[in-house]
């Protein structure tokens, strides 16, 4: 089973999922990209994926042109902004999904309280990501 997992900058929500996914199975193959990658992973996504168990630290925002014309069997949009741009893939794209979130890196103020808005967004892709892994590849 290939996954991919779509987002604008692929440095927070698309890690996150591509995160939970790879813990919900280590047998699927799950690959995030961007349709305009940003230089690095957001630390802020990276440090709450860590209270989760998860070390997404590793990752590197990937250009979503790398994965055009490769075989999918789901494609995942998290965010309109993918959704809205998402390139035809040449290759074989077995389903289509959206599951949007807000992006927490629009969250300003003290870094207790944009981190709180990080962990409420890591939680809802748990959630939703676990609940989509149930009903569709499980």
């Amino acid at each position: 089973m290939k996954i991919l997992i779509l987002c604008t900058g692929n440095s927070c929500r698309s890690q996150m999922a591509e995160g939970f996914l790879r813990s919900f199975d280590r047998g699927l193959e799950v690959f995030s990209a961007g349709t305009r990658p940003e230089k690095e992973v957001n630390p802020h996504a990276v440090a709450v994926m860590k209270e989760a168990g998860i070390d997404i630290s590793g990752n590197r925002p990937e250009p979503v042109e790398k994965y055009l014309g490769q075989p999918f069997d789901h494609v995942v949009t998290v965010c309109d902004g993918a959704r809205a741009s998402c390139p035809a893939f040449s290759g074989k794209v077995g389903q289509r999904h959206h599951i949007g979130f807000e992006d927490p890196a629009d969250a300003r103020g003290p870094v207790d309280e944009v981190l709180q808005v990080y962990r409420n967004t890591r939680n809802q892709i748990r959630l939703q990501f676990l609940d989509w892994y149930n009903k569709i590849i499980a």
